[in-house]
């Protein structure tokens, strides 16, 4: 039984992160906030195992609905806990299977992972390092398409009385996967969740043959949203969200033989779409502090953040397609000792302020240095900006680019400062001298890389 306690629960939306046999860790961290009791979940967005995650959540809470809260809770610690126990049993029989039959279930529990020992956990090595030289595409190798996956899926969520659900305990669940054609992210939620939707959300392109869903391809969701935040912004009504982070942003060590190059990159490229949705909300967020945007219109956004990412690191990369038992309740437990520790210290900011630095985890800066006439910067740095706001004080803040959010109200720009007739034609010449230099430099280099 859990521990639900009297007091008014927070409410709050999850953002899941796929990552395998990795996700055991959000299971962990899924069961330790259940257990708790103190908080209310309104809506969950998951990519690939994420995605799986949620709809198995969900699925527990839609099968008590009517019931108390605690019910509902107990209920959903057991969809999860029967979806995993489910993926251990599969992984031990998975070595009576054929070897076309085990790639799908291999490949999605290793979810890019670099395996060393030869068999489908290789396959998107192979592909990459001979960019599908002498590789077959998964049209090929896996003619029809075969998938246990799918059933395993459906035998565990009934995503018939998902999609009919209105109960307000039963948390919204939005799946995020990629569209072929457009590259950009397709959000599956209400009826439109199926087994299909999450199965296309885990799609790698490499192995699996693109799903399609009404009469549209899609593939793996963490090209585009690893996980979406947007969804729990736009369709949700708190404005608290929980990351659950299995993907490390930052690594200390440096990658060096071709299996960890080749886990790096794949943790570069599933982080992209997440920091660019963390830039877009900072953005917003100081615009509405600086009053250039109607609160009425825009959402202050309050993000926390479980990190497993600096806690996983010491499990290889291999481990991402590892079902066996020890490791995947390791994961379990791993998650949910890293929740309750967050818990502790982090519970009180929820519906208060942010309990994540965004701007020292997660923006960079692609804009060009402003410089005066005598070739000095004029904008401030950011590591003053970041040091004032965690003292609470009003800080400084560099301009930044409209082009990551749309904003319906127009933001009025400060007046130029006037500039003296006698400076404007140093002021010129010293641009076009940037301006060379930076293209001097570039042919440079071009011409060395030629050479």
């Amino acid at each position: 039984m859990n521990n639900v306690t009297s007091t008014a629960p927070c409410r709050v939306n999850l953002a899941l992160q796929g990552g395998g046999s990795h996700g055991a860790f959000t299971w962990g961290v899924l069961d330790a906030l259940l257990e708790d009791g103190r908080i209310d979940i309104e809506g969950i967005s998951g990519t690939s195992a994420g995605a799986m995650n949620a709809v198995a959540l969900a699925h527990g809470f839609a099968g008590a609905e009517g019931k108390s809260k605690v019910q509902q809770h107990d209920a959903a610690r057991e969809a999860l806990a029967s979806f995993w126990n489910g993926i251990v049993s599969m992984g031990a029989l998975s070595s009576s299977m054929s070897k076309m039959q085990r790639a799908p279930f291999d490949i999605l529990f290793g979810h890019m992972t670099m395996g060393t020992s030869a068999g489908p956990s290789r396959l998107w090595t192979d592909a990459m390092t001979r960019y599908w030289a002498n590789t077959l595409s998964p049209y090929q190798s896996n003619p029809f398409d075969i998938n246990p996956l799918r059933k395993f899926l459906e035998s565990q969520v009934d995503f018939e009385r998902l999609a009919a659900t209105r109960h307000p305990g039963t948390p919204k669940v939005f799946v995020v996967a990629t569209r072929v054609n457009t590259g950009k992210a397709e959000v599956f939620s209400g009826k439109r969740l199926t087994a299909s939707a999450v199965m296309a959300s885990a799609c790698l392109p490499m192995v699996f043959q693109a799903v399609e869903i009404e009469g549209d391809h899609f593939w793996d969701g963490g090209y585009t949203g690893n996980p979406a935040i947007h969804p729990l912004i736009y369709h949700c009504d708190s404005r608290d969200i929980v990351l659950v982070q299995i993907n490390p942003i930052r690594r200390e060590s440096l990658p060096t033989n071709a299996n960890e190059i080749m886990d790096r990159i794949n943790e570069i490229t599933f982080n992209a779409g997440l920091i660019a949705e963390m830039r877009a909300i900072d953005f917003v967020k100081r615009l509405l502090t600086e009053g250039k945007l109607d609160p009425g219109h825009y959402k202050n956004v309050l993000m926390h953040r479980v990190d497993g990412g600096e806690a996983l690191e010491r499990f290889t990369a291999s481990t991402k397609s590892s079902t066996d038992a020890g490791l995947i309740q390791g994961l379990r437990d791993l998650g949910i000792r890293c929740c309750k520790e967050w818990l502790e210290k982090h519970h009180p900011a929820l519906g208060v302020q942010d309990s994540v630095n965004i701007a020292r985890d997660y923006l960079d800066d692609l804009r060009m240095p402003v410089t005066n006439a005598n070739g000095r910067p004029v904008r401030p740095e950011r590591p003053e900006a970041v040091e004032a706001s965690e003292r609470g004080k009003a800080a400084p803040v560099p301009p930044v680019s409209t082009g990551a959010v749309k904003v319906s109200t127009p933001v009025q720009a400060p007046a130029p400062a006037p500039v003296s007739a006698s400076s404007a034609p140093a002021a010129r010449k010293t641009v076009r001298h940037k301006i060379r230099s930076v293209l001097d430099n570039y042919l440079h280099k071009l011409k060395k890389r030629k050479d």
